[in-house]
């Protein structure tokens, strides 16, 4: 809780040993990753083993017989037969095999080979990031929502801020999208609605190659005030969506620089207005927010020392 690279070598270990393995993993509802998205994790980062998902829930209590027959008991339900062999990197492993009839290899106890725990990660996961596979970063990665009017300089800041901290930024979707020769310019409600989940998924997507932190160039509030700027009130889904993803950090340009057409701008007399509504929804919505104002280079240094104080100095910029 989280799946981390300590798993994955007790896995790697256990899996050139046996013909056949098995993967059980125990999740309870009170737990803080939900179950569903942890099983899915290991079934992606082990997709040629069964992962087998037991939600049975009670103490844990290795002086409790009572306690002991439970989870003998919850372990053969889920697995196919009784194993041979339990592979596992803790201490009850070897009374958990006993029980189940089978041999114990016990694999790397100390944790020399992975010095790291899943309670590690969880209450410092930036510092143990190098444990933490891709597919379960997007979960911890920090994010930093670059958003505003119509250029402010939002592209260059991201850009030159995932410079600095040698990560990936997250452009806009819409203005690929909104872009496309095929798309033919004019925006519909349901595009508002495709924006939306496409910026969601390439957040997602690039948040498994982010150093810690990812930036991003606009977010789902960005596209919850275009759509009441063109349409009105937002559908119930982009709401919801917008609710959910929200940033660690919000970086709010500000309008004292010249407005420039490019195609696919088209509001510029409305700068104001939507940078009112910006700060309107995040004072609303109680998220961290920091205004950017003047030249580009004093717009940077303001975000380094903002993504510092607020979001904590996720790493040194050389620790790549």
């Amino acid at each position: 809780m989280p799946p981390h690279i300590g798993h994955l070598y007790l896995i790697d270990v256990a899996r050139r040993q046996v013909d056949q393995l098995s993967v059980v993993i125990f999740t309870k509802a009170c737990e803080p990753i939900p179950g569903t998205l942890r099983v899915g994790w290991l079934r992606e980062l082990v997709p040629d083993l069964p992962v087998l998902h037991a939600t049975q829930e009670h103490s844990v209590d290795f002086d409790d017989a009572a306690a002991w027959d439970f989870w003998v008991g919850a372990i053969r339900e889920v697995l196919p037969a009784d194993p041979a062999i339990v592979f596992s990197s803790e201490a009850y492993g070897a009374e958990l095999a006993r029980r189940l009839g089978a041999r114990h290899v016990l694999v790397d106890p100390a944790r020399t080979q992975v010095p790291v725990s899943a309670t590690q990660i969880r209450e410092h996961p930036l510092a143990n990031w190098d444990y933490i596979p891709p597919a379960v970063r997007p979960y911890f990665a920090r994010r930093v929502a670059v958003v505003g009017a119509e250029s402010t300089g939002k592209t260059t800041l991201a850009r030159s801020l995932a410079a600095h901290f040698q990560t990936v930024w997250a452009p806009e979707f819409a203005r690929e999208y909104l872009g496309a020769a095929a798309h033919g310019g004019a925006v519909t409600p349901d595009d508002m609605l495709v924006i939306a989940r496409g910026q969601a998924a390439l957040e997602d997507r690039l948040a498994r190659d982010a150093n810690r932190l990812l930036i991003c160039d606009t977010n789902l509030l960005t596209t919850l005030i275009w759509h009441e700027h063109y349409f009105g009130a937002c559908p119930p889904e982009i709401r919801r969506m917008a609710a959910e993803r929200t940033a660690d950090l919000y970086l709010l340009c500000d309008v004292d620089i010249p407005w420039v057409g490019d195609g696919l701008r088209d509001s510029p007399g409305e700068r104001g207005w939507f940078h009112e509504r910006f700060v309107q929804e995040l004072e609303a919505r109680g998220l961290p927010y920091r205004v950017l104002s003047g030249s580009h280079d004093q717009r940077l240094a303001a975000a380094i020392h903002h993504i510092a104080s607020v979001v904590g100095e996720p790493y040194s910029v050389t620790d790549r």
